[in-house]
């Protein structure tokens, strides 16, 4: 008999194998033993290190949520920006019109921060304001940006320029 096998008190095995009855759904022996080997292995090594992962995951999960709403935070204060700056462009086209009204401008930045929704908050006190010279036009539209994380809300103020429509001599 062989040495390892006479230990486990079995005969030796022949040296050519048996073909065995197997299909394609059925695994070796030794495929199994071996499979399962791996995991007592994997888990008696690891077992130091039972539930570390929830303890590292409730550390590091609320640094992700800052991170997330921090970072929505900042789009919605850049959408806040490009709302307001469009609203004074637009008073600026209104305002800069030949004999346009005094307040065309400022009527014009109100109906448009109406209609863009609530990316600019308190953007009424005070109203878009507009400066009308003999060559130039600024309209100016201060706000807040919306609140996503609550109490933090940035200051929003754009102003646009261009020149007054008029007849000239050459």
């Amino acid at each position: 008999m062989h040495r390892a096998a006479h230990r486990r008190g079995r005969r030796a095995t022949p040296a050519v194998r048996r073909p065995r009855a197997s299909g394609p759904g059925r695994p070796r022996r030794g495929a199994v033993r071996r499979a399962v080997g791996a995991v007592v292995r994997r888990s008696a090594a690891g077992a130091a290190d039972r539930g570390a992962s929830p303890v590292e995951l409730a550390v590091v999960m609320p640094l992700i949520l800052v991170l997330l709403f921090a970072s929505v935070q900042v789009a919605v204060w850049f959408v806040a920006r490009s709302t307001a700056l469009n609203a004074a462009q637009s008073a600026v086209n209104a305002q800069r019109v030949h004999q346009a009204p005094a307040d065309a401008g400022t009527e014009r930045a109100i109906r448009f921060l109406r209609a863009s929704g609530d990316w600019l908050v308190g953007w009424d006190r005070p109203a878009p304001t507009c400066q009308t010279t003999a060559t130039e036009v600024t309209c100016t539209v201060r706000g807040r940006s919306l609140s996503v994380i609550p109490l933090v809300s940035f200051p929003v103020r754009q102003t646009a320029h261009g020149t007054v429509e008029r007849w000239t001599t050459s």
